[in-house]
């Protein structure tokens, strides 16, 4: 299993598809086997999920994420959770845990403002 974090700096991005890069967990047997921070390859709706699902990625965790977006990535059978905030080790270990709470999603706003570009 591969866990995709949007990541800016050490924390979860408010903003998956603006985020400077990702970082990918590779799970096995309930633990990290390896994690890898591949830059963000750019955004334009669609390009995100199928790039992601290319690398193995069955779920992404991220501040916020729009309904559109959240949409490609179920086409993708991706996984999303939104409105994590905080160190991403900590996301990741509290998600294998099964002790992540996810808030509210960055993206809460009606996707008329166009959050669905941004999100």
């Amino acid at each position: 299993m591969k866990i995709a974090v949007a990541t800016e700096g050490i924390n979860v991005s408010p903003h998956f598809g603006r985020c400077p890069e990702y970082t990918i967990f590779e799970i096995e047997s309930g633990r990290v086997k390896s994690r890898t921070i591949i830059p963000n390859p750019g955004h334009e709706p669609g390009l995100l999920p199928r790039y992601l699902g290319q690398l193995g990625v069955s779920c992404i965790i991220a501040g916020g994420m729009g309904p559109r977006a959240r949409g490609l990535f179920a086409e993708q059978d991706i996984k999303t959770i939104t409105g994590v905030y905080g160190s991403v080790e900590k996301a990741v270990a509290d998600y294998l845990a099964g002790s992540l709470h996810p808030g509210e999603s960055a993206c809460n706003h009606p996707q008329t403002d166009g959050c669905e570009h941004h999100c």
